[in-house]
């Protein structure tokens, strides 16, 4: 059963840097979906984008893949095609664990491989569709336009990127504006200002955000010819990037 997620509710006398331990494995389907606006919409709409792209005898990446919420829908998308292998990787072993249990208790005919990992050491091989689902912000930024290489090099043509990341206007009073829209939902969502002013502290360090324009550009020299943006809610947006 999900914990709900009180990581933040005292006052802590330091705030170390976010990471996906133990702690925040307990808790993390209930602090996603009440940090995320549109978590949901996405989880609920891959399974449709990746029937689009999926490609016969090909693997599926979920890189990032944390508890496996978006492993168990990429693999809805993908039973109808033959001979499909999901891949998915986490660099935070309690993740993989737990998202091994989440995937038992679905029955399904596609194999799905969980290995922690991290993931700038992962070779894409033969691949129709990765997953990057708010993952990249937690690269090393002089690293991200390695991992989009990577992926790029790794993927069939025809093959589609998804990606979904937390983003940052250009505009710095469109950017508070939008900031402020979403604390505004992590308010409705029952978080106090403490828990929002000391998550907000505990994550900054470790989760650096790119603009639309930044990801585009390095869709683009990567070698993707086509790339949208095809939800967005607030600061956080999905994007789509076909080879």
């Amino acid at each position: 059963m999900t914990q709900h997620d009180t990581i933040f509710s005292k006052p802590l006398p330091s705030i170390s840097d976010f990471c996906f331990d133990q702690h925040v494995v307990e808790v993390f389907p209930d602090m996603i979906n009440r940090s995320v606006p549109g978590y949901s919409s996405i989880l609920q709409t891959l399974p449709q984008l990746v029937s689009q792209y999926v490609q016969p005898n090909s693997h599926l990446y979920d890189l990032g893949c944390s508890l496996g919420a978006a492993t168990l829908a990429m693999r809805k998308g993908c039973e109808r095609t033959k001979h499909c292998k999901i891949i998915g990787i986490d660099n935070a072993q309690p993740m993989i664990e737990r998202a091994q249990l989440h995937l038992d208790g679905y029955r399904s005919d596609v194999p799905v491989e969980l290995i922690c990992q991290d993931l700038t050491a992962t070779t894409i091989e033969n691949a129709s569709v990765v997953v990057l689902n708010f993952t990249l912000q937690f690269i090393p930024e002089d690293k991200r336009g390695e991992v989009i290489q990577n992926i790029f090099n790794g993927m069939n043509k025809g093959g589609a990127l998804l990606i979904s990341e937390k983003i940052r206007h250009p505009d710095t009073q469109m950017n508070d504006r939008l900031i402020d829209l979403h604390h505004d939902f992590k308010r409705a969502n029952g978080y106090s200002e403490l828990e929002i002013s000391q998550k907000r502290a505990a994550i900054e360090n470790v989760m650096k955000v790119d603009t639309l324009e930044a990801h585009q550009q390095r869709f683009e020299k990567a070698g993707f010819k086509h790339s949208t943006v095809w939800f967005q809610c607030f600061n956080f947006a999905a994007m789509l990037a076909v080879k």
